[in-house]
């Protein structure tokens, strides 16, 4: 069984990336057990804080198809995210700049309990995401000709 659960490319492409924060989630019976069949979704996912805690928002899991419709939980609700007192108030204090923001990068497993991934991030302009692509097209034209030369 692989420890990633579901990963947000986008996240990358479209934030810079600070620092990074590992944070539990709580969930309910089904939500882990469709976790674990993998129907997840985290590509909107962010987390924000309120009243003292941290809340994942946009954060897809599927209902469970065999519970019944007392114990089946909502697709979308805000999920309560594990953290320690100094983290909540770092993270806080890293929002207050104006554009920053707390995207969910990937979700994963840590000894049987499901751990997110968050990252403080700063809004790209399309500028800057055209010239990370520049940069990645460059450097795989660069590995190619070194690989070619290598063969000759």
């Amino acid at each position: 069984m692989s420890n990633e659960i579901a990963n947000n490319r986008k996240a990358r492409r479209d934030f810079h990336i600070g620092d990074t924060y590992e944070a539990g989630v709580e969930l309910k019976g089904t939500e882990v057990k469709s976790v674990r069949a993998g129907k997840v979704n985290i590509a909107d996912a962010f987390a924000r804080p309120e009243g003292g805690q941290i809340f994942l928002y946009g954060c897809h899991i599927q209902p469970w198809e065999t519970a019944g419709a007392f114990f089946q939980h909502e697709s979308r609700r805000p999920r309560r995210l594990l953290l320690h007192k100094k983290e909540i108030e770092a993270l806080e204090h890293a929002l207050q700049a104006k554009g920053s923001t707390l995207p969910c990068l990937r979700m994963y497993w840590k000894n049987g309990r499901v751990k997110v991934e968050l990252g403080v991030g700063k809004g790209k302009s399309h500028t800057d995401q055209r010239h990370d692509l520049k940069k990645r097209v460059e450097l795989r034209e660069a590995q190619r000709e070194v690989a070619r030369f290598n063969r000759q």
